[in-house]
């Protein structure tokens, strides 16, 4: 039994609110929605989820690192939050700025299949940025922690893998939902769009990225 556990969850609960917990640390606007957005214009359906997918298999690891109570894991992200804070920063705006200064490409035309595996190389990229972001890390930390104080957490290391499971589940559910929105309006954009949208997106990035760095020079004020 793990740590704090005093009421039983059944597996349909522990999935749905694993689902849940998923889709809430995914659906917030961010620097992985804005690349999800863009990447599902430029390279397709599977271009989008691929970028998700980074971030899937990010949350999943900062949710075993809540679920398992692997303190380890917290106290080496608690004690090196700042260089990742300020490295996250930094790839936020290189990323922010590549695209604005980028002329967009349009890998796979609307109405055509995209493949999973031409977009592969977005999948590390979006890892790293969930792993580096402060904001996912404490808001993943602080739903479980809320999950803990209402249910007295996981009976065992089983119920601890379904949730992590169910997370990655839900996190993976919201962005093929996105991915198949955005596909919707592909067809009506044209390369000027596109070029707009590359610029938009970069803009909002670095201003993820600046605002990452400013709070870390706040803090050390």
């Amino acid at each position: 039994m793990l740590p704090g556990a005093d009421v039983v969850l059944t597996a349909t609960q522990i999935i749905l609110t694993g689902i849940g917990i998923g889709i809430l640390i995914s659906a917030p606007v961010g620097p992985v929605n804005i690349l999800c957005i863009q990447r599902t214009l430029s390279h397709g359906f599977w271009g989008g989820v691929a970028a998700g997918l980074g971030a899937v298999i990010g949350d999943g690891l900062i949710a075993g690192a809540a679920s398992f109570g692997i303190t380890a894991i917290s106290t080496v992200m608690a004690e090196h939050r700042q260089a990742i804070q300020l490295v996250g920063g930094l790839i936020l705006i290189a990323f922010g700025a590549r695209l604005m200064f980028t002329d967009p490409l349009v890998e796979c035309e609307p109405g055509t299949e995209s493949k999973l595996a031409k977009s592969a190389g977005i999948i590390p990229q979006t890892f790293f940025l969930t792993v580096t972001n402060p904001g996912a890390i404490l808001g993943t930390f602080a739903l479980f922690g809320g999950l803990s104080s209402m249910f007295g957490g996981l009976q065992d290391y089983g119920e601890a893998s379904l949730m992590v499971l169910s997370v990655m589940g839900g996190g993976l559910l919201w962005w093929l939902v996105l991915a198949r929105l955005i596909c919707t309006i592909r067809h009506r954009l044209s390369t000027r769009h596109l070029r707009l949208i590359n610029q938009f997106a970069g803009i909002i990035l670095i201003g993820f990225g600046v605002g990452l760095l400013a709070r870390l020079v706040w803090q050390a004020i």
